[in-house]
């Protein structure tokens, strides 16, 4: 129980750092989340301070999910716990919550896709890639970034439950964290999917 309750603080100190704040602060000199839709997310960074720094930000939130999720397959192997994959999968959604509601930033975080492509690509790449594809092809065909990432949140849990292979830092059943992820996702959406239901939703370009 140590290993799980150490992981999962871990992970969301590790999701709780907000670099679209930080960037925007230091490259482009106001915080994002004055700016725009008010989002730390990576979107919000390229429509307010451009793609550098969006670029940046989507890069280092990729890579918040891939670092926290490798600490909690190194944590299990070194405490010998027999399910790994369990604990990658607390790893997992708690560097989203922390994305989503950073401690070191008042509470005022993203929305997790990035953080959430990072660890699904890392745990199983075949669905990550699925994934990735259908929500880059709805944002382009589309030219709405959220539609992409409900769709895709939505596709997550159910390609955790025909694919069962491929998971490359532990096999197992991945089915209820694919579900609680791709429900938070949405959550985080909630707003936009209003807007899209109302026909109302901004688009990328």
């Amino acid at each position: 129980m140590a290993a799980y309750i150490l992981v999962a603080l871990i992970s969301y100190l590790i999701g709780s750092i907000s670099f679209s704040v930080i960037f925007t602060k230091k490259i482009a000199g106001f915080d994002v989340r004055e700016k725009g839709s008010k989002n730390a997310g990576s979107t919000n960074v390229l429509r307010t301070a451009g793609k550098g720094v969006a670029a940046l930000t989507l890069v280092c939130d990729i890579l918040k999910g891939v670092v926290a999720v490798l600490i909690a397959k190194g944590i299990g192997e070194l405490d010998n716990i027999e399910h790994i994959e369990y604990l990658i999968q607390v790893a997992a959604i708690a560097v989203v919550i922390g994305h989503t509601f950073p401690v070191f930033f008042k509470f005022k975080g993203g929305k997790g896709v990035a953080t959430s492509l990072g660890i699904i690509l890392l745990i199983n790449w075949q669905i990550g890639l699925i994934c990735l594809v259908f929500g880059v092809l709805l944002i382009v065909l589309s030219r709405m970034v959220s539609l992409g990432s409900v769709s895709a949140a939505i596709l997550l849990p159910v390609l955790t439950l025909f694919i069962t292979d491929n998971y490359v830092l532990a096999e197992g059943d991945y089915r209820i964290w694919g579900i609680l992820l791709g429900i938070f996702v949405c959550w985080n959406h909630r707003t936009n999917i209003k807007r899209l239901l109302k026909g109302e939703e901004n688009k990328l370009w």
